[in-house]
């Protein structure tokens, strides 16, 4: 029988097990109980910090018996700073963790028996990133955000990025404070300075400093004193209200605007907007595997959000035929100069929404034998998978850096007639929650399949429609107010805010059955939801 739990209550009790986001679960009169920081098997004094009808979250007041595993961070903004959640643990704990995460998602959102075979872990759990951006605000100041906000941590040495890209932040706010040069202010949308994007590779350094107007040459030359290193510093002009970094026009202010890195043997070359995994090392353990699951050789191979070419040129010396699809059009060239680079001549590159280019493939007829996909974390829209799974390839390789978005992707997968096959955790971004996930799928072998009959007018989706999905908003919903809501639910608030949805959503099989209405409590979380997502004006009421 559950004990109703009130605020400010305190109680002892043994914690069990992990949350996705490596928050302590333990269980108090029947009741799950979240609890930041807390590992399995500690004894901890909780306060309860909040109640809803299906969650509660409480604070560590004191730790009665440590893990054996708990570690003191190195970090002195640990806790506060939104970038790491695994410092506390031992780095078996961690990979532990992270595995455990990746089943649960297979099994409780995928519905699948699949399970990860081992999780491959780094080489080095400190210094591995090649990318990272410092964000600015009104002081000034600089360092990252807290977990959920905009509000900036400050930070003098993050122990994830090399110790020159903590330089170059403070070459760039001392030249701030010197020059009197203000930072952006989010909320009056004034200010000059809102991040610095740094790339680094074996043998470029690459500085963008992106700001609301130009910067004069002093910011470059503070940079280049502090960084002799640099290869290049560039200039994103970013006028755009909302959390996107590079979301401007980018220009060179002096030197190279690109990086280069070698992986899996392939040279590549990197603009600011391609995308590129965050660790080099990490990388070519992910892209080995995805090569080993493709089988590769005289196959036909589609290279789904290719990026600078990385995944698809690790394969294509060995594969008949290659093409490659982007969103973005700088990461399209890079694939392309890449290719040349490298004497790759059987590849093409085509410039694109992954929607309509698997469409416009398979309409076309093509019939890849192998189809290599490594989506953002929202995943894939159901119109791609359904282009995929149309096209007819034998094996599907499914790259995922979230593994909620990809068990939810496999379970529609295996409706369209793929099954998962393997899977490997591979943890690319040491002391965070986060992993990446490669999955081998394979055509099912029955006598009937399933026409896919694709309708082009359903790619058409609105800007806003694809900034979440409906899983991230169930997500959010379920973490910040313990609510259950459903694809239902959401599409009346969406379209009550003037959020298309197709009209043929959920409609009732009877004109004359009658849709539940979403309730009050229920609107509130998921206006709050589409508001933290940028789908509506945060004064939208």
């Amino acid at each position: 029988m559950e004990t109703e739990l009130v605020k400010n209550e305190i109680y002892d009790c043994r914690v069990t097990g992990l949350t996705s986001q490596g928050a302590g679960v333990c269980r108090i009169g029947g009741r799950a109980v979240f609890v930041a920081g807390a590992l399995p098997e500690e004894l901890w004094r909780v306060r309860i910090v909040k109640v809803t009808k299906t969650a509660v979250w409480g604070r560590g007041e004191e730790l009665l018996e440590p893990s054996p595993l708990r570690r003191t961070p190195a970090c002195p903004v640990f806790g506060r700073c939104g970038g790491c959640a695994a410092m506390h643990m031992d780095y078996a704990l961690e990979l532990r963790f992270k595995l455990d995460r990746v089943n649960d998602a297979l099994r409780r959102i995928g519905g699948l028996d699949l399970r990860a075979e081992t999780i491959l872990g780094a080489p080095e759990t400190e210094g591995y990133r090649n990318k990272a951006v410092y964000n600015f605000a009104p002081g000034p100041v600089c360092g990252f955000y807290r977990s959920r906000s905009h509000q900036i941590v400050p930070a003098e040495r993050c122990l994830l990025q090399p110790e020159a890209f903590d330089r170059a932040a403070r070459a760039l706010l001392s030249w701030m404070e010197r020059e009197n040069v203000p930072a952006y202010d989010e909320a009056a949308g004034r200010g000059l300075i809102r991040h610095l994007f740094l790339r680094k590779t074996s043998t470029h350094f690459a500085a963008c400093i992106v700001a609301a107007g130009g910067v004069g040459p002093g910011a470059v030359e503070a940079l280049r004193r502090a960084c002799p290193e640099l290869t290049g510093v560039l200039l994103c002009v970013n006028r755009a209200p909302g959390n996107g970094v590079l979301n401007g026009p980018v220009r060179l202010l002096w030197g190279s605007p690109t990086v280069e890195e070698t992986l899996c043997g392939a040279r590549l070359e990197l603009s600011p907007l391609t995308f590129f995994q965050v660790n080099t090392a990490q990388a070519e353990q992910l892209y080995a595997l995805a090569g080993r699951y493709a089988e590769p050789a005289g196959k036909t191979v589609l290279d789904l959000y290719c990026g600078a070419g990385a995944i698809g040129l690790a394969v294509a010396r060995d594969a008949a035929r290659l093409i490659g699809s982007d969103i973005v059009p700088q990461a399209v060239d890079n694939a392309r100069r890449n290719a040349a680079k490298n004497g790759v001549v059987n590849a093409r590159y085509i410039c694109g929404d992954a929607s309509a280019v698997a469409a416009k493939l398979a309409a076309d007829g093509l019939r890849p034998d192998v189809i290599i996909t490594d989506p953002p974390r929202k995943g894939m829209d159901e119109p791609v998978l359904a282009a995929m799974a149309a096209m007819g390839p034998e094996r599907l390789v499914y790259v995922s850096c979230d593994p909620g978005t990809l068990a939810r992707d496999l379970k529609r997968l295996a409706a369209l007639g793929y099954a998962a096959q393997r899977c490997v955790a591979v943890d690319m971004f040491p002391r965070t929650h986060h992993v990446e996930t490669c999955v081998l799928l394979s055509k099912l072998k029955v006598e009937h399949y399933i026409e896919v009959d694709l309708d082009l007018d359903e790619l058409d989706l609105t800007s806003a429609e694809t900034k979440a999905s409906y899983w991230e908003i169930k997500e959010y919903v379920q973490e910040h107010f313990g609510l259950s809501v459903s694809n239902l639910y959401i599409a009346q608030i969406k379209r009550k805010y003037g959020i298309i949805e197709r009209d043929n959503y959920n409609l009732p099989k009877s004109d004359d059955t009658k849709r539940p209405q979403c309730p009050p409590q229920k609107e509130k979380a998921i206006v709050e939801a589409l508001r933290h997502y940028k789908m509506i004006k945060e004064d939208t009421e």
